[in-house]
């Protein structure tokens, strides 16, 4: 039986409400919100010190938006939970995690065993990952 949230982290899931970016001006002591598509998460910039969660919703796989989202957030120092939301598929896992996603809260749920395979599947990479990862070309070239 597969699982509806998948977490690639030690602490302890968020519990608090998520609020939509849209509202978050007005919510002044909000710790977690959700980025829908084309929205600019930049506005988050100024806090991502008190951020401890930021759902990047997916409503249909062919939208990339979202790891544009999470890429900026994470080279900009965003530590927090990560969490690819909606219709996240089994075989985009491992672009997600690339892109600095470490928590799934899929559609159809997926077994966790299901998304460490996908995440191992590829361990070379071609680009820059905000996931740890050297591209191969830097190990060839230095």
């Amino acid at each position: 039986m597969g699982e509806t949230l998948i977490r690639l982290r030690d602490d302890a899931a968020s519990t608090a409400p998520v609020v939509a970016l849209a509202d978050l001006g007005t919510e002044t002591n909000a710790t977690a919100v959700r980025v829908l598509p084309g929205e600019d998460v930049g506005a988050l910039l100024p806090l991502l010190d008190r951020l401890e969660l930021v759902e990047v919703a997916f409503p249909a796989y062919t939208d990339g938006r979202g790891y544009t989202s999470a890429r900026f957030l994470r080279e900009r120092g965003y530590t927090g939970e990560l969490r690819a939301v909606g219709d996240v598929l089994i075989d985009q896992i491992s672009h997600y995690h690339r892109c600095g996603f470490d928590a799934f809260a899929p559609n159809q749920p997926i077994t966790r065993a299901a998304v460490d395979k996908a995440i191992a599947t590829w361990p070379e990479v071609y680009q820059r990952t905000v996931d740890g990862r050297s591209p191969i070309w830097a190990a060839r070239h230095g």
